[in-house]
């Protein structure tokens, strides 16, 4: 593929200063920016005081929200051929970042944690269920799982996953993240899976506490903190 774009965007850490010992790479939802979900590191970065936090702007513009609104692909493709070229041409371009700041960081796919909101969390089970090597975990809130019929063929790695779902999403129903733990329990992936009673498309405190043990949890290590001392405020997405 040669017409990969190349992302870039807002980071955040180490917290703690000095060279980071670990990645954590956030994909934001549709309509969206990296300036949304970078709100989420300064949480994080109280148990991970060494990581560096990335989130990558999407390659397009969004139609939806001309004011700095960007898309990784386009949600009225549906299932339809174009949607998955589209859905893979954004995969590439993740791939491509992660690999480039991997290697700039000098830290492999282990010290790697991918954390998605929405179309984001689309992403990184779709990118991260397809590397080469494994990365340590995917974060996923209200999400869904693209393609799930392509995943028994395709899947090369089998990270662990943590999905958080509002039982009153009105954009993504919290069922489609019990079809998603399914599809991947099939193909071997071990997935944990948090409905928020009263919560609708967005990310609540204890979405946010259940996060930050899971990636102290599959990144931690030297260095870390406690989950329990996490999540002091943070900017819901929207």
């Amino acid at each position: 593929m040669t017409d990969i774009p190349r992302l870039d965007g807002p980071s955040f850490g180490p917290a703690a200063g000095g060279a980071p010992n670990k990645l954590v790479v956030l994909l934001h939802g549709y309509g969206a920016n990296g300036d949304d979900l970078i709100g989420l590191a300064p949480a994080f970065a109280q148990v991970l005081p060494g990581a560096l936090f990335l989130a990558p702007n999407a390659p397009d513009p969004c139609a939806a929200n001309p004011f700095g609104g960007l898309q990784w692909f386009d949600v009225w493709q549906h299932d339809s051929p174009q949607r998955l070229a589209a859905v893979r041409r954004a995969q590439a371009a993740v791939d491509d970042f992660l690999d480039a700041r991997l290697s700039a960081l000098k830290l492999a796919d282990a010290d790697l944690a991918l954390v998605g909101f929405s179309q984001g969390t689309m992403l990184s089970l779709h990118v991260s269920l397809r590397r080469a090597v494994p990365c340590a975990g995917v974060l996923g809130y209200s999400g869904r799982l693209e393609s799930p019929e392509l995943l028994p063929a395709e899947i090369r790695s089998r990270p662990p996953v943590v999905l958080v779902h509002g039982e009153q999403d009105p954009l993504l129903n919290v069922a489609m993240m019990d079809d998603a733990a399914r599809a991947l329990r099939s193909s071997g992936v071990t997935v944990e899976t948090h409905r928020r009673p009263g919560l609708g498309h967005g990310i609540d405190i204890d979405g946010i506490k259940f996060g930050a043990a899971f990636l102290t949890a599959v990144v931690g290590g030297r260095g870390s903190r406690p989950a329990s001392t996490a999540v002091s405020s943070f900017r819901s997405p929207s």
